[in-house]
């Protein structure tokens, strides 16, 4: 809670109202209205996000079961892997925000889909060392958010910047959030079945960007 606190304090003074930018409209339109201006590229970039969350989502709430009750890992050890995996996240972003602005978004962003490689190293990682390297992996679900973000702004409407970019996470995370669903019905099945369900949708956004938004220019 004082982190967060100090976070609130911090942007209070990093805000700028008076800053230069250009002029936003769009007064009145729906979300449903907003989508229909995204721009094709925005639109292939989403479907892409939607896949790569669904990947992340299916096993989510599954993954403390297979360290703990599938491969006896302790609370203590489960909660040094998320350490692993957080430290592993803040590596991965402070040096990408800054190399997208000098060689573009695209490459970055995908080398974030590489985190499909998280699910399929799950069916291998059966102690606590090989679990280790696995949230290594995992923290790559961040490696590209910084790209993706300032991508998303690149390609949103000149006057609609700001209502694309809400619209965008809004689609994207309503959508995604039936992921919870198809991942414990999976999970019933067999917890292989999860993780390979969720590699799956991980491969399939890969596919979508690299065709249909890496080569795009921004």
């Amino acid at each position: 809670m004082a982190f967060a606190v100090a976070t609130f304090v911090l942007q209070l003074f990093m805000f700028d109202d008076d800053a230069p930018g250009e002029k936003e409209d769009g007064k009145g339109l729906s979300v449903l209205g907003v989508f229909r201006k995204f721009p094709v590229h925005l639109r292939e970039l989403l479907l892409s996000d939607i896949l790569l969350r669904f990947c992340e989502r299916i096993p989510y709430a599954f993954i403390i079961l297979w360290a703990m009750n599938l491969n006896g890992i302790s609370a203590e050890q489960y909660g040094v892997l998320m350490a692993i995996e957080m430290v592993a996240a803040m590596l991965y972003y402070i040096p990408v925000a800054y190399l997208a602005d000098k060689h573009g978004q695209q490459p970055f962003i995908l080398t974030t889909f590489f985190f499909t490689l998280f699910p399929i190293s799950l069916l291998f990682a059966h102690n606590f060392a090989a679990l280790a390297l696995v949230f290594a992996v995992r923290g790559l679900k961040e490696f590209g958010e910084p790209a993706r973000k300032a991508l998303i702004i690149a390609y949103a409407p000149p006057a609609l910047k700001s209502k694309a970019y809400g619209v965008y996470y809004l689609i994207r995370d309503c959508i995604v959030t039936m992921g919870s669903f198809v991942g414990a019905a999976l999970w019933k099945f067999s917890p292989q079945a999860n993780c390979l369900g969720a590699a799956i949708c991980g491969l399939a956004g890969t596919t979508w960007f690299y065709f249909y938004v890496f080569h795009k220019p921004r």
